[in-house]
């Protein structure tokens, strides 16, 4: 392959391979030079080159929209994988309750694995990288719905023909029997809907637990903002969430442990926190059922 020089300006690509549900721009500010993005065709005949994988046929699940879109850039003679990925989601609340971790989550495990040990192989040189995008992460769900039910009375309802449960209904114990948690395949109501923003969902991080299974490969900064799904597209209710799935840490920015050495971390927690920042965009307004992440940091340059 080759370096193309990338001037400053708007990087884009679409998808024209798979139609993918998938897509990047890159922003250069103007006064950065030496800025490189690798071009993994090997020709030198145009500014970029976005690789696009589809994994599904290998991990032998149903054809999907799903994948990921690598880019490989030279920022002052420091080299840098930018990964954009998109996992597959939860298709039934009522199939995320059976069991823990759910087999979606299972299913996310595989494929994220996939896409780490296509951008570390030895087809190109391993360079320190950032994924970043929809990962679909998912609380773990049946212990959510365990710890949100635990003073309720529970029952499941089954469809006639089937006899498969339809939905789950959890009601106050006392004489007023109040709903307080509703589950179907599309629907997840939950009374006190406010507590997935309470302390910004501080009490639900202990059940987001998808990560875990790669920590010794990649990190990512404390999350200390709510779930980025699914939020209302009211324009009038920008911070509530809709009722059709438990809130989630959906959208993540996370990184090698080489690409972790490349930030500038202060020694002092309040320089650090400004140095450092991993937080939602737009929390105070409608962006969609997805809140933007975004991870600002100083990277160190390479002086050789």
């Amino acid at each position: 392959g080759a370096l193309a020089d990338s001037r400053p300006a708007i990087i884009s690509d679409v998808s024209v391979f798979f139609l993918q549900a998938l897509g990047s721009m890159y922003f250069i500010h103007k006064t950065l030079k030496n800025i490189y993005q690798y071009d993994f065709n090997g020709k030198n005949t145009a500014h970029h080159f976005l690789v696009i994988h589809s994994y599904l046929s290998s991990l032998q699940f149903k054809w999907s929209r799903k994948g990921f879109m690598r880019t490989r850039w030279l920022i002052h003679n420091q080299g840098v994988d930018l990964v954009n990925i998109h996992l597959f989601h939860d298709a039934s609340n009522l199939i995320a309750c059976n069991s823990s971790p759910s087999v979606y989550s299972g299913n996310r495990k595989n494929a994220l694995r996939y896409v780490i040990n296509r951008i570390s192989d030895s087809r190109f040189t391993a360079l320190p990288f950032f994924l970043f995008g929809d990962f679909n992460f998912r609380l773990d769900t049946l212990s959510v719905v365990e710890h949100l039910s635990i003073e309720t009375e529970m029952q499941t309802v089954k469809k006639d023909s089937t006899n498969e449960v339809e939905k789950i209904i959890c009601e106050e114990k006392d004489s007023t029997h109040q709903l307080v948690l509703h589950i179907e395949e599309k629907l997840f109501e939950y009374l006190h809907e406010a507590f997935f923003r309470e302390d910004n969902g501080k009490a639900l991080l202990k059940y987001d637990k998808e990560v875990q299974a790669f920590c010794d490969i990649i990190r990512e900064v404390d999350i200390t903002f709510p779930p980025s799904y699914p939020y209302s597209e009211d324009h009038n209710q920008p911070t509530r969430y809709m009722n059709t799935r438990c809130p989630a840490w959906c959208d993540r920015i996370l990184m090698s442990h080489t690409a972790d050495d490349l930030i500038h971390w202060s020694d002092d927690d309040e320089e650090e926190e400004k140095s450092v920042v991993y937080n939602t965009v737009g929390p105070n307004v409608c962006m969609g059922d997805h809140k933007p992440v975004f991870l600002f940091f100083q990277l160190k340059t390479n002086n050789h």
